[in-house]
């Protein structure tokens, strides 16, 4: 069993896993799930939920949806500015994940929940994503490709958050990516998965696509 994976989100093995690691304070399951509730009790409208999908989410959801397209979103862009210390770094090496940073704009995908599964299914995406409490949870409105609008959970950057960095530039995360690794797999790894399902889904994001090309090149040049 992969420690990222359903069954470890519902035994619980994914959060304890984190909780070896010191240096910040984790999140309890209740914290979660009340953090989970706060963001649906300001729900926008009385439509579907959406799910913005712009990382890992992509290619290992975790969790039931019931419908899934293309989509844009407007005004924010992917922005590896968060410091990690767990999952794909570790104290002695941090590393960086992914968030959405304001400005630009992001292709993605549009993940549809259904009513009666809403709480539990969404509570899986809340136990990955918020074990630190390191992003913001959000509505936005998405573009989908087939001229809908959707009103979507988007998980973004949380400036109060001590773990968040302001500079994302390629020069100074490439290196922190190509040393990092923590119990989910290298931080390099991520960064050739996620530049894999975006070519998959045809979305293109210049940042991805420079930051992938300095990783390739500083890991080819060590091995």
């Amino acid at each position: 069993m992969t420690l990222l994976s359903r069954e470890s989100l519902l035994n619980g093995n994914y959060l304890e896993s984190f909780k070896k690691t010191i240096g910040i304070e984790w999140w309890s399951e209740e914290q979660i799930l009340a953090s989970m509730r706060e963001t649906l009790a300001e729900r926008p409208c009385d439509g579907p939920v959406w799910l913005f999908a712009y990382g890992s989410l992509i290619w290992n959801p975790q969790f039931k949806f019931v419908e899934r397209a293309p989509a844009l979103l407007e005004g924010w862009r992917r922005s590896f500015c968060m410091r990690i210390i767990a999952g794909r770094g570790s104290l002695q090496q941090p590393g960086r994940m992914l968030s959405l940073a304001p400005g630009g704009q992001t292709q993605g995908l549009a993940l549809r929940l259904a009513e009666e599964s809403l709480e539990s299914e969404l509570f899986m995406v809340w136990l990955r994503e918020m074990v630190g409490g390191t992003y913001k949870p959000d509505w936005a409105t998405l573009k989908l490709n087939d001229g809908r609008k959707a009103s979507a959970i988007i998980f973004r950057f949380n400036p109060q958050c001590p773990f968040h960095e302001n500079d994302d530039s390629i020069e100074t995360i490439t290196p922190l990516i190509t040393s990092a690794y923590g119990q989910l797999g290298s931080n390099s790894d991520y960064v050739l998965m996620l530049h894999k399902a975006l070519n998959e889904h045809n979305f293109h994001d210049d940042y991805v696509e420079a930051l992938t090309t300095r990783v390739k090149r500083i890991n080819s040049a060590i091995r």
